[in-house]
């Protein structure tokens, strides 16, 4: 008893821990913990994409809800970066989901010029979104060190101290991994993307 009252409490489980564990044993428990730490980010996220207070808390419910099945699809590395980019994808293709409504209703009404507008929207929306998924493919087929530096400075909008301190490394190997990153990541956004 008496050891117990001075013992070091033992620290939370990172967010890769609380992922392994969810797929481990399928614990919801494990799936509510991440929910508590990300919230307020994910529905960040949608607020600025979808620009609706309401929308945009229905929508981080939904994307939670979808975690359920996802988590045991994707291997992750890095949980918040992933988590960021999976909601902003999410809100990407809810507009577009919406722009196609719009356009199906002003089909209905029959007015060409407007349709077409609506239309245009739509390409628009369906290539930034192809964009968004292609840049998530290009960052996997970079080395580590560039990956988390991308991640860290574009995804978070860290500066370059604060990487710095946050990986370990000197500032000067961070500014390179960033520019080399942003480097190899155009090259495979060229070979790969273009060629769609």
């Amino acid at each position: 008893m008496f050891l117990k009252l001075f013992s070091n409490p033992k620290p939370p489980p990172d967010d890769l821990e609380l992922v392994r564990r969810y797929r481990q044993t399928g614990d919801m428990a494990h799936l509510g913990e991440l929910f508590q730490r990300h919230t307020e980010m994910v529905y960040l996220v949608c607020l600025k994409y979808l620009r609706d207070e309401e929308e945009s808390k229905d929508t981080t419910m939904q994307l939670f809800e979808q975690l359920a099945t996802t988590l045991l699809k994707h291997e992750i590395s890095n949980f918040k970066s992933w988590l960021h980019v999976t909601a902003k994808n999410y809100c990407l293709m809810q507009l577009r989901a919406n722009k196609e409504q719009e356009k199906v209703k002003l089909e209905e009404l029959d007015l060409p010029l407007m349709e077409n507008t609506s239309l245009l929207h739509l390409i628009e929306a369906e290539t930034h979104e192809q964009d968004e998924l292609a840049v998530t493919e290009g960052l996997k087929t970079l080395p580590p060190e560039q990956r988390q530096c991308l991640e860290l400075f574009y995804l978070q909008e860290k500066s370059y101290k604060e990487i710095a301190t946050l990986t370990g490394c000197e500032l000067s190997k961070v500014k390179s991994y960033i520019q080399n990153g942003k480097r190899n990541l155009k090259i495979y956004m060229e070979k790969n993307h273009a060629a769609r």
